[in-house]
């Protein structure tokens, strides 16, 4: 008779539920502490969030893949824990947000694991994947501009944390669609779309615009030029896709433009 070895109990999946459940639970409780205590919790969970995906992606974690492949971990859940400072305190607000970031990071976890894994061979759910992470890259990327930009610590400190938050989400995001062992030329993107939306930054640290205006249109930056670097990456950057970029910045410009002369007017 054959004898059937016997399956782990935590498997991957029933990993990276825990992960999410235990980050999830963290979140919930940075927001008890004080305004003092917070920031250094922020920090706590944010090292809790590399260490625990390492731990669940163990089998994975060779070459670049423990530091470029873990971006996103690792700055996802600080993003929602500082934009967390921002929202309402009620208890339906807490629940709301617990939940969405339990879920996100959940999928989250699983497009690192599709990173991983495509690394090594080929994957039929890559695609899917890299839409998930270029989503999540566009929505952490606008919490952190929200962040940095209520601190109002002035032209020159903004511009400076835009670049830095900025570099690491292009290196993942140009990274995700190369997923090699070593950086080729991703670095150049992440430096050139750092500087372009450092660029950016200055500029509107000179408008009279309200936080989440600013915070908007830097997103659609990060969405214009990441998506930009990515289709390039993939060899599809055609006249069309590029012009369908260039129509969606002009437009979220123009938007944000229209609400900041209208303020200026009033």
């Amino acid at each position: 008779m054959r004898i059937l070895p016997k399956k782990a109990f935590l498997t991957k999946r029933r990993k990276f539920i825990l992960v999410s459940l235990v980050l999830s639970v963290g979140l919930l409780l940075i927001q008890r502490l004080t305004v003092e205590q917070r920031y250094v919790a922020i920090g706590l969970l944010a090292v809790m969030s590399y260490s625990f995906t390492a731990w669940a992606l163990l089998a994975e974690m060779r070459g670049i893949i423990p530091w470029v492949n873990m971006v996103l971990p690792v700055m996802y859940p600080t993003a929602v824990a500082l934009f967390y400072f921002l929202l309402p305190q009620a208890a339906i607000t807490r629940m709301i947000v617990g939940i969405f970031f339990a879920i996100s990071m959940y999928g989250l976890l699983l497009t690192t694991n599709i990173y991983a894994v495509a690394s090594i061979r080929t994957i039929q759910l890559l695609r899917a994947g890299r839409a998930v992470g270029f989503l999540l890259s566009i929505l952490t990327s606008a919490l952190l501009y929200h962040v940095i930009f209520s601190f109002r610590l002035g032209a020159g400190i903004t511009t400076l944390a835009v670049m830095g938050v900025s570099y690491p989400l292009f290196l993942h995001g140009v990274w995700s669609y190369s997923l090699g062992e070593r950086l080729r030329g991703e670095g150049w993107y992440a430096l050139v779309g750092a500087l372009v939306m450092a660029e950016i930054a200055w500029a509107i640290t000179f408008w009279l615009i309200d936080i989440p205006l600013a915070s908007v249109l830097l997103a659609m930056g990060m969405y214009v030029i990441l998506g930009i670097f990515q289709h390039n990456m993939e060899g599809r950057l055609f006249a069309r896709t590029l012009q369908e970029y260039l129509w969606f910045a002009g437009i979220v410009y123009m938007v944000v433009a229209g609400a900041v002369l209208m303020r200026w007017v009033s």
